[in-house]
């Protein structure tokens, strides 16, 4: 009796529980000469490498070298975006602080 009581406490006691993704960075370029991706291009993805090699054709069609990788809060339902990543951020911070100095 007791241990359903604690139970039912626990499934009424609401939990704040936030989601959270890693995004990867990659240089990707194709292996086919001649093709318009031909020359190595930046891409954002939530595919870790294993899984965005094999989703996008294997090592006989695509290399990829991993740039970076960080972690965001929240999801990435209903196309949102992802989030900036470290450097981005402390870019967008700094010219926040810059224009709030600006108006003083």
């Amino acid at each position: 009796m007791k241990t359903l009581r604690v139970l039912l406490i626990l499934l009424l006691t609401p939990l704040s529980l936030m989601a959270e993704y890693r995004v990867y960075q990659y240089q990707v370029m194709s292996r086919f000469p001649g093709e318009y991706q031909a020359k190595p291009h930046i891409v954002t993805s939530t595919l870790d490498p294993v899984s965005y090699l094999s989703y996008h054709g294997g090592e006989t069609s695509i290399a990829i070298d991993l740039m970076r990788s960080w972690t965001c809060q929240g999801h990435t339902g209903g196309m949102k975006d992802y989030c900036l990543g470290p450097a981005e951020r402390s870019i967008a911070q700094e010219k926040e602080m810059a224009s709030a100095e600006v108006k003083k």
